[in-house]
This record gives structure tokens, C-alpha cells and sequence, in this order.
């Protein structure tokens, strides 16, 4: 495939370039996760890694207003989440495999945050598109709670996508650093 360039701008105002291929969006198996597991740094960090994701962008959702910045968002009365909007060809990874890696991240358990960041905006939660991914959703859960987890993650239907600051997307890669509160835990 074509490989086509992504730019960034990073807090020091200086641009780093990424290297993607190019997948033509109009492809029937090219999906979209929507995910919100605390800090969206680290969400993204993992599912980029993951083979047959083609990006993972850090934003926000749920809110009450559009186009909330990242100050608006911490105040928590904005009502949006940190979410990680996951593009993914489902030739190559299921829904169901997303699901599982997002659930292995982080701690689906906490319900005041995740970690040390403790607030709305970090809680676990899935925005479904359609029923499909929403019975997807339920059979992963009852899976856990069949392994004696008590699930604090929240399930909502699809709202708009707000892409996050320039300086959130690909965080820990510009950085060179690795998630402090999110880490790979085998469970399936």
C-alpha cells in the first residue's frame, strides 16, 4: 500500500512526522472502537501496538457541549470521558479481540477512575455503534463476571467523537515512556 505522512504538533511547537499505510476508509471491514479505560494516553499506546489496528486517536465523548478542550474536560463538569477511537481492519482483529485487549489494559473494577487518576473523565466505559457490538460487549462482561470480577465498565450508545489536542495523540511514543497506569494483564 501507499504510505502517507501524519503530523503533529508537539508542545515546543516543532512536527514530528508518522508513517501510516494507507487503507482506503471506504472498505466495508475497516471498524471503529470506541473506548475510554482512564488516562487515553495509555489506551493508545497499547491498541497501536495491536496487529490490524490502523490508528488509535485520543478524544473525548459523552459530554454535554461540543468540541470541549482538555482544560474543560479535567474540570469534570463537562461530562465527556477520555476515550481512544480505535481503527481497525476486521479482516486482520475481531471486536471481540479489541474488547479483550482493552480489558486487559486497565482496571475495569475501579469505579472513581483508573489508578491514580481519580475523576469522571477517567472511568471505564464502551460507546457501541450498533446491537451487534453492544451483544459483544455483554457476552465479554458476563465472561468476566464468570471469572468472579464485579465489571464497573459502562456501555452507552454511539455520541459524537471529539479528537483531543494535537499534544495527546501519541503521547508516550514522542516521549520515549512507557504508561504508568496502564499495563497488560492476561486474562483470556
Amino acid at each position: 500500500g501507499r504510505v502517507y505522512f501524519k503530523k503533529y504538533k508537539t508542545l515546543r511547537k516543532f512536527c514530528i512526522f508518522k508513517f501510516y499505510k494507507r487503507v482506503e476508509m471506504n472498505n466495508q471491514n475497516i471498524k471503529k472502537a470506541y473506548l475510554a479505560a482512564g488516562c487515553f494516553w495509555g489506551v493508545e499506546y497499547h491498541f497501536a501496538k495491536l496487529s490490524g489496528v490502523i490508528s488509535a486517536a485520543s478524544g473525548y465523548m459523552g459530554g454535554n457541549m461540543p468540541n470541549p478542550s482538555y482544560e474543560m474536560v479535567c474540570t469534570g463538569f463537562s461530562g465527556h470521558l477520555e476515550v481512544v477511537e480505535v481503527s481497525y481492519d476486521g479482516n486482520i482483529v475481531s471486536y471481540e479481540s479489541i474488547l479483550k485487549l482493552f480489558f486487559e489494559i486497565h482496571n475495569f473494577t475501579q469505579t472513581n477512575g483508573q489508578g491514580p487518576d481519580i475523576g469522571t473523565q477517567y472511568l471505564s466505559a464502551i460507546f457501541y455503534a450498533n446491537e451487534d457490538e453492544k451483544e459483544t460487549c455483554e457476552k465479554v462482561i458476563k465472561v468476566l463476571e464468570d471469572k468472579g470480577f464485579k465489571v464497573a465498565t459502562s456501555l452507552y450508545e454511539m455520541v459524537p467523537f471529539y479528537e483531543a489536542e494535537d499534544y495527546h495523540q501519541d503521547y508516550y511514543e514522542r516521549h520515549q515512556k512507557v504508561p504508568y497506569c496502564h499495563s497488560y494483564r492476561k486474562i483470556f
